[in-house]
């Protein structure tokens, strides 16, 4: 019995023995190789832009319509007729307007009449009131006798008493007469005021009759028409839309939807392109003219219009074609530029090195700050300013002063006191050293915005609007933090939190501040990260299982 058992075991025993190191390397897998996809840091121009779509227009566009109703007798222009100001395009069936004017006309020489009428009625009043005035005069005479008569007791006092009746009576004759020719006075201008009446409604009837004829307002084309002959229009509270005439079609527009995130970069004055696809593979070059304020809402979508002005030589855009419009709204000459993909990478346990002691620790990733370039007056990144920067580069206060001499083209009055603005502010920059790191930013803007204040007291009326849009286009240039992976000598990668600055969607400037430690390695030509294959980055994990041996 004991023999029969280990029989049966044995081979058990032997299964298991060989089971043993597979299962251990099956609970323990394999970890690949890691390898690193890169590229390398150039350095060469970089340009950032904003892409939008819109339609080509008219600068002028004129819609023409009537004021008036009636049945299209002619049409004298068609599609594309180039048209004069004051040329007849149209022409409204005029007969019920002639008739119209003949009836105000008839109605004037009647109210003119009139006028003469109450004139001649005028005329017999002031007759009559003459005539009332002789008979008062004869009667006060033959008064005053009688009185002399009854006085000497030749005639009766009753004589008398008739002869003053008689006087009294004359009085209020004149009277009388004189109210009646106050009568016919008013009548005289009321037949005036129904003369100017009559004569507004003929020369409305008039003006009515001349609208039958639809001329152009503008020299230009016609590229709309929405009448036929024979067509009846009816204006009422807004006057129908017969033609559309473009006034010049050589100097046209693009007016582009840009969206709220982009509108804040788009300024007046910059360069713009554009593609239709009329022209397939062409570019036409135009500049932004107007920014308008209006938000258009559609769908919950927030866009603005940029016009972009173009020159439409020979006439080849139409106006209604879709454009898909590329502003600029900076560009670097010379900058080192980075491939977007290595901003993207993560690379787990691999951090930067710590800041030297002085020196404060780079921001957080995505912190936004401000431009680099001196033209906000020193960026955000620095948390003091140095009277130069090593191997011979200018800070950005330096920076930012040579550029005021050259673009202003300044005085040598205005040098000296720009130069002495900004020995005074260096001071004030070293001080910030001393202040706690979350009070450093709204220190430096206060000093920033003190120094931009009194330059711009010593720059002249000419140069202040040019300064002002400077400091906008300054406001619109933010740099951002972002993280990089540089492949070591040693195959290894090296962690750098870095400040970016513009991107044109494929690539991203970076800037390495002077001084800095990272600012050697960070050159032209140095390998960057842009992607892990193998166990990888901070979230990649390893093989779900082992792969068997054979």
């Amino acid at each position: 019995m004991k023999t029969l058992s280990w029989k049966l075991w044995a081979p058990l025993l032997v299964v298991l023995a060989a089971a043993g190191p597979g299962a251990w390397w099956w609970s323990q897998g394999r970890t690949p190789d890691v390898t690193y996809r890169t590229a390398r840091i150039e350095r060469g121009p970089l340009q950032a832009t904003v892409s939008a779509s819109g339609t080509v227009n008219p600068v002028t566009q004129v819609s023409v319509g009537t004021q008036v109703s009636g049945q299209i007798k002619d049409l004298f222009v068609d599609f594309n007729s180039e048209v004069k100001a004051g040329q007849l395009i149209a022409q409204i069936d005029p007969e019920t307007f002639e008739y119209r004017v003949r009836q105000a006309q008839a109605d004037l020489e009647a109210t003119q009449a009139a006028v003469l009428t109450a004139q001649a009625n005028s005329a017999a009043s002031r007759a009559g009131i003459s005539r009332a005035r002789v008979d008062q005069a004869e009667a006060q005479r033959d008064l005053e006798r009688k009185r002399m008569l009854v006085d000497k007791e030749f005639i009766a006092r009753s004589e008398a008493d008739k002869a003053q009746a008689l006087a009294n009576t004359s009085a209020e004759s004149v009277r009388a007469a004189e109210a009646q020719l106050a009568v016919t006075e008013a009548q005289i201008k009321s037949a005036q005021a129904n003369v100017a009446q009559r004569r507004a409604a003929l020369a409305q009837a008039g003006i009515d009759l001349e609208r039958t004829r639809i001329v152009s307002p503008v020299n230009g084309i016609v590229i709309k028409r929405t009448v036929e002959k024979g067509q009846t229009v009816a204006a009422s509270l807004q006057a129908p839309e017969l033609f559309v005439i473009a006034q010049n079609l050589q100097d046209m527009e693009v007016y582009a939807s840009v969206d709220e995130s982009d509108v804040g970069r788009i300024r007046i004055g910059q360069k713009a392109s554009f593609t239709v696809d009329a022209f397939a593979g062409q570019t036409f070059e135009g500049e932004i003219r107007q920014i308008r304020k209006a938000a258009q809402n559609v769908a919950s979508v927030i866009t603005y219009v940029a016009v972009v002005g173009f020159s439409n030589a020979g006439g080849r855009l139409l106006p209604g074609m879709t454009a898909n419009v590329r502003v600029v709204t900076d560009a670097r000459e010379s900058v080192l530029k980075v491939p977007n993909a290595a901003l993207r990478v993560r690379i787990a346990g691999v951090e930067p090195a710590a800041a030297p002691a002085g020196r404060p620790a780079s921001a957080a990733s995505g912190t936004t700050t401000g431009d680099a370039t001196g033209w906000s007056l020193l960026p955000q990144a620095h948390a003091q300013t140095p009277p130069a920067a090593p191997g011979g580069a200018t800070n950005p206060l330096t920076e930012f002063r040579n550029r005021l001499v050259a673009e202003f083209k300044l005085t040598p009055a205005q040098v000296e006191k720009v130069d002495a603005i900004i020995a005074q502010a260096r001071p004030r920059f070293m001080q910030l050293r001393e202040l706690p790191a979350e009070e450093r930013a709204k220190a430096r803007e206060r000093i920033a915005a003190d120094i931009r204040a009194s330059i711009r007291d010593v720059l002249g009326a000419d140069q202040k609007p040019r300064y002002a849009t400077m400091l906008a286009e300054a406001a619109a240039r933010t740099v951002t933090r972002g993280r990089i992976f540089l492949l070591g000598g040693d195959g290894k990668p090296r962690a750098f939190n870095v400040r970016l600055g513009i991107s044109d969607g494929s690539m991203t400037e970076l800037i390495a501040a002077p001084g800095a430690p990272e600012a050697a390695e960070l050159k032209d030509g140095a390998l960057v990260i842009t992607g892990v294959v193998g166990a990888a980055a901070g979230t990649a994990r390893g093989p779900a299982g082992p792969r068997l041996p054979f």
